[in-house]
């Protein structure tokens, strides 16, 4: 990451592993609601990976910068940082969801 091209290259697969983060939460939010239970593990755990390989890209942001500034920020740095901590907030609220859905329809 020595040069604009890779960090804009980086950010950008921050953005993208974020984003499939949350698509695959919020896809077994619908496999929920719709009782495909054996389908929401695997996808809450697709979710965990993107977001992990989103979050190793800003781990190794946060490691370059060293606290000192070293690393532009840009508009698409910080909109990066907005999507993988939307993401992770999104999977962890849907995953409470999936909770409620699945003691609701045992219940039942």
């Amino acid at each position: 990451m020595d040069t604009d091209i890779d960090l804009e290259s980086s950010i950008i697969e921050l953005i993208i592993n974020a984003g499939q983060s949350k698509a695959f939460a919020f896809e077994a939010l619908a496999c929920a609601k719709q009782g495909e239970w054996h389908k929401v593990d695997g996808l809450i755990e697709q979710s965990k990976e993107a977001a992990n390989e989103a979050h190793k890209v800003q781990t190794t942001f946060i490691g370059l910068d060293e606290g000192c500034g070293k690393l532009p920020i840009t508009l698409v740095m910080v909109h990066a940082q907005d999507h993988i901590m939307t993401a992770m907030l999104a999977r962890e609220l849907i995953e409470e969801l999936i909770a409620i859905y699945k003691k609701s329809r045992t219940t039942d």
